[in-house]
This record gives C-alpha cells, structure tokens and sequence, in this order.
C-alpha cells in the first residue's frame, strides 16, 4: 500500500505537514570532513586507523557511540572513563581546526519554510558546536533543537527524532525529516517518520531505506520549495 504521507506530499497537498526536522551535519552545514579529521586525530591516540569514509559510515552517532566504535576499531576494550577526556580532545581539535560553511542557498531555503511549518534540527554533535554554528549561520531559525547530549540513545536509535517531535508538540505524521547519514535515516524510519535523504557524502544507496532520497542539495531545495503552499 503507498505511503499516504508521501502522496500527500509528494501531489504538493501539505495539509498533513506541520513541521520539517533537519540533520545538521552534511544537511544544513558542509562540516563533516573537519569532523572526520578530528576523529581521526583522536583515533591515532589510542591505536585505530580509521579514514574519512569510515568517519562516514557512522555520521550521525554521538560521541559516546563514535567513541565505542573507535574503541571496537582498535580491537580495546571499551574504557568508559576515558569517553569525556576523548570527547574533549575531539571537540578542541574540530574547534580550532574546523573549515564550515552552510550550504548555498540553504538559509534562503530555511526562512521560506519558516513562514509555513516548525522548524527544529536533531544532531548528534555537541551543543557547544551547535550552538555556535547555529549564531553564525542560522540566527532564530529554528523552534527545536536536540543536540547528542540531550538524549541516552543517539542516532540510529529513535530517541533524538522522537524527542524532537515531542518537543515540536506534533503528531509523527505531521512531521517530516532531511537526512544524509544511515544512521539518520535509521533513527528516523525506527521514529516512524518520513524521511527525505540526501547523499552529501555517502553514496545514494546508502541511503535507500529513506523515503525518497533527492541527488543533491538544489534538488532538496526544489523539492522544499514545492512543500510550501500555492496560495500563500
């Protein structure tokens, strides 16, 4: 049977959308290399060779997750009283080193949006990074954001995309995600939510458990765009 939510959308009939979540990462912001780079300045401490793409695979995870996995990497048992020094570690090398831009075009996108639907962002990085990349690049845009810190079970658990739409006060189907990551579309389907992917830095079919997965950013926009109602 088709997905009524995504006929509804997909026919440009919004009436059922209320609200739009974003992944912040490799959707709003082109950041994800400077994050894999300090990843793996991180990693090299504690004996795991890891490389971009690995970084990747495993984008949207927070970093109690990342550093388990780097731990799994370097074949160690994991050492729990390790994770907030590691974790500091990473986040001052991605603070002092980080190259970040928003994507073009994505601002414009987003304040269009705001005039029709709930705005609010689900990220597994730190809300000290969020915070900043929120003030330089997206002032009061959004309604909601959950950040890695604000939930026991990161992505690809449901727990952030649930609690963003707790948060939103929104039924699930009112309610429809943007993500670039496998386990952001994990989180989001296991949520229950429609989910729109696109492949900033992993391969399409990385992401074909998404609901429609677009080819690029200008495509999203196109595809935004027409979520916004005719006689508006």
């Amino acid at each position: 049977m088709p997905d009524t939510r995504f006929i509804r959308i997909e026919t440009g009939s919004v009436s059922m959308l209320r609200s739009i979540i974003f992944d912040m990462d490799g959707v709003l912001v082109d950041s994800m290399p400077s994050h894999a780079d300090a990843w793996i300045a991180v990693s090299r401490e504690i004996g795991a060779e890891v490389s971009r793409e690995d970084i990747y695979e495993i984008e949207g995870a927070n970093h109690i997750l990342g550093i388990q996995w780097l731990f799994e990497k370097a074949g160690k048992e994991v050492q729990p009283h390790l994770y907030e020094e590691i974790k500091s570690k990473k986040v001052e090398f991605f603070s002092a080193n980080a190259s970040i831009a928003p994507f073009d075009g994505m601002l414009e996108c987003l304040r269009d949006l705001k005039q029709h639907f709930s705005l609010a962002v689900v990220t597994g990085s730190d809300r000290y990074t969020v915070k900043g990349i929120m003030d330089d690049f997206f002032p009061d845009v959004f309604d909601t954001i959950v950040c890695g810190e604000d939930v026991h079970y990161g992505k690809p658990f449901p727990e952030p995309y649930l609690k963003a739409v707790e948060l939103l006060g929104r039924a699930k189907d009112e309610c429809m995600v943007v993500e670039n990551a496998p386990m952001g579309v994990e989180s989001a389907k296991r949520a229950g939510l429609f989910c729109v992917g696109i492949p900033t830095y992993v391969p399409p079919s990385k992401l074909r458990a998404a609901d429609l997965v677009l080819h690029d950013h200008p495509a999203l926009y196109a595809y935004l765009n027409k979520l916004i109602p005719m006689n508006s």
